[in-house]
């Protein structure tokens, strides 16, 4: 059983920082790890996503604010955030593209449950 549990959302004042965390387990040679969000209202949008060696790729609105990084040993990806504005309020995903350990042919894509952040102005 493939699952992704994020955790560290919550309520923040702006200009304040967070940091999410999500440990992926049930798979296997995770080659990319990323963060989405979704506000109300609005489509999900990429907020960062950071390949196995660690090549990251960040969304404009968050870049030099937020950082991603992983650890490959604990299939852990992190998103620190600072310097947040209430623009930066939604539901926060963890995306997790690898092998199944029952279905190794295959490469997936896999989301967690989503945690919420928000910032009050």
């Amino acid at each position: 059983q493939v699952q992704l549990v994020e955790s560290g959302g919550g309520l923040v004042q702006a200009g304040g920082s967070l940091r999410l965390s999500c440990a992926a387990s049930g798979i296997f040679s995770i080659s990319l790890m990323g963060w989405y969000r979704q506000a109300p209202g609005k489509q999900r949008e990429l907020v960062a996503t950071i390949t196995a060696d660690n090549s990251t790729n960040y969304a404009g609105s968050v870049k030099g604010r937020f950082t991603i990084s992983r650890d490959n040993v604990k299939k852990t990806v992190y998103l620190q955030m600072s310097s947040l504005e209430p623009e930066d309020t939604a539901a926060y995903y963890c995306k997790a593209v690898g092998r199944r350990y029952d279905s190794i042919r295959y490469i997936n894509e896999y989301w967690g449950q989503g945690t919420q952040v928000t910032v009050s102005s």
